[in-house]
This record gives C-alpha cells, sequence and structure tokens, in this order.
C-alpha cells in the first residue's frame, strides 16, 4: 500500500502535489468534513438505488419536524421581539428627527440580520440538537451500521431528508420570523399603546410602518431572505449530523455530542452570517456617512 501510495505520489506533477496536500489538509479539519460530508449528502441525490416515495416520504416528515413543531415558540420570539424593535425604533428616531430611517433600520433588524440569526438559533437548539441524539443513537446501537450492511445508503438515507427537510423549513421559518415581527409586533404595540394611553407617546399606524417598511425593501433583501436561512439550515443540519456520526461508542457521550452541534452550529451561523453581510458593508457605511 506504502509502495503504491509512493509511486502515485512520483507520477504527480507539482501542481498536483500541491493540490493533492491541500485535499489531505482541509480533510483532516473539520470544516473541511462537514464539507465532505455536505457534497456526499448532495452526491447521494444521484445514487441509483434511489426511492423516490420513501425520500419525498422522509423529506416532507423532516420538513414538518423543523418547521411546524417550532412555530409557537417562534413566534412569541418574534413578537416579542418586533413589538420591542418597532417601539425603540419609532421613538427614537423621533426624538432625533429621523423618522424617515423607521423603514430602513426596521429592514435592517428584522428582516437582514436578526430575524434569521434568531430563527436559526432556535432550530439549532432544537432540530439540530434533536437529530444529533436520533442519528447518534442510532450510532451506539450499530444501527448505522445495519444500514450499511442491508446496502442502504446511510447517507441518502438519514442526512439527506434531514439536510433538504431541514433547510426548506428554516427558508420557511425565517419568512415566517420576519412577518410575525412585523404584524403581529405592531398589533401587540397598539395594545400596549390601548392600555397604558400611550405611555410611549408613540405616533403610530399600520399604513404608515408597512409604507416605510416596503419603500427601504430592495431586490438584494428578497433574496438575501432565501440565501441567508438556505446556508443557515444546510450549516445547521450538516453539522448536527456530523456530530452524530462521528461520536464514539459510548452512550455517555450523545450528550457531549449534542451540546457541541449547537454550540458549533451558533458559531458557524455568525460567521456565515458575518460574511453574507458583507455584501451591504458598503450601504451601512454610506448611510453612516449621511447621517453624520
Amino acid at each position: 500500500m506504502e509502495k503504491t501510495r509512493l509511486k502515485n505520489w512520483q507520477k504527480m506533477t507539482p501542481v498536483g502535489r500541491l493540490f493533492h496536500t491541500l485535499g489531505i489538509f482541509i480533510l483532516k479539519r473539520r470544516l473541511g468534513q462537514l464539507i465532505a460530508l455536505f457534497l456526499r449528502t448532495v452526491a447521494s441525490l444521484f445514487d441509483k438505488s434511489h426511492n423516490f416515495k420513501s425520500d419525498s416520504r422522509n423529506i416532507i416528515l423532516q420538513t414538518f419536524f423543523t418547521g411546524i413543531e417550532i412555530f409557537p415558540p417562534l413566534f412569541i420570539v418574534a413578537t416579542l421581539f418586533g413589538t420591542v424593535t418597532i417601539i425603540e425604533v419609532i421613538s427614537l428616531m423621533g426624538k432625533m428627527g429621523m423618522s424617515g430611517f423607521v423603514g430602513d433600520l426596521m429592514v435592517v433588524v428584522l428582516i437582514r440580520e436578526m430575524g434569521p440569526i434568531l430563527t436559526a438559533f432556535l432550530i439549532a437548539g432544537r432540530t439540530g440538537s434533536s437529530l444529533t441524539t436520533y442519528i447518534g443513537g442510532m450510532v451506539i446501537n450499530s444501527e448505522v451500521d445495519a444500514l450499511a450492511t442491508m446496502g442502504i445508503n446511510p447517507i441518502r438515507y438519514l442526512v439527506m431528508p434531514s439536510v433538504i427537510g431541514g433547510t426548506i423549513a428554516t427558508i420557511i421559518m425565517n419568512i415566517i420570523f420576519s412577518a410575525s415581527a412585523i404584524g403581529a409586533g405592531f398589533l401587540v404595540t397598539k395594545a400596549i399603546i390601548f392600555v397604558t394611553g400611550n405611555a410611549p407617546n408613540l405616533q403610530i399606524t399600520w399604513s404608515y410602518l408597512s409604507t416605510e417598511i416596503t419603500k427601504a425593501l430592495t431586490i438584494p433583501d428578497f433574496v438575501f431572505a432565501v440565501v441567508k436561512p438556505l446556508v443557515f439550515g444546510i450549516i445547521i443540519t450538516t453539522n448536527a449530523c456530523y456530530q452524530a456520526l462521528n461520536i464514539k461508542r459510548d452512550i455517555r457521550q450523545v450528550p457531549k455530542a449534542t451540546s457541541r452541534s449547537v454550540i458549533s452550529s451558533f458559531l458557524y451561523i455568525v460567521f456565515a452570517d458575518v460574511v453574507l453581510s458583507l455584501y451591504y458593508f458598503i450601504s451601512y457605511m454610506n448611510n453612516l456617512s449621511t447621517l453624520i
């Protein structure tokens, strides 16, 4: 084996050796292994032994598990966060005499940044941890090995439906989060004004709020409303499956793998958000210079 590797190495060109070494270096790192798992998941879609009916059923179940069952806590968080944002933004902009920037600030906070991040955090905390526990338990009980023995690709049977279903649900939940934060947040704000006799001293109508937000929305906002949760969903589900498939054969390792899955997903989400938000960096700086 070593002689064969040596011969293959000697046959490579300098450029080939460079890429070979780089590939080995990347695959020895966790990020490289995560990328490799995702690529294997994509490749499993073209497996000849696919079963469309079974795959569709598993994807729908994962979408339901990720999206529908997380809706109540997501709606509550979105409503409360939207209420606080509306009150703070309108009162602050009113005091500074910058009412024209209400829509821009609402879009930045609720739609561009915090909406996708909070949605991803909720899904990572619930779906990501559940996936790691479920697949990790199968690894401990040798059920994954049994699937491979029966000729079933574990990546296609377990990881692929989780990634696709989880990603679809993340996109849908992100849209619902933003809509709930604006719509339900406005209703709660009006209720607070009614109950307290307008103690916050806010002058707000749905026509004003919706018009300002609509004017501030741009085409990239609609694109990133899909791209960000798409990336976050892939990160959460792939990382959860990776942590589970690489678990040690010890039942005590399951909770450790679950906590690693959630924490590392949080870190990857924030890092990905920073990279994706670089697109808006120039416009943010231009707006800041206008304000100053």
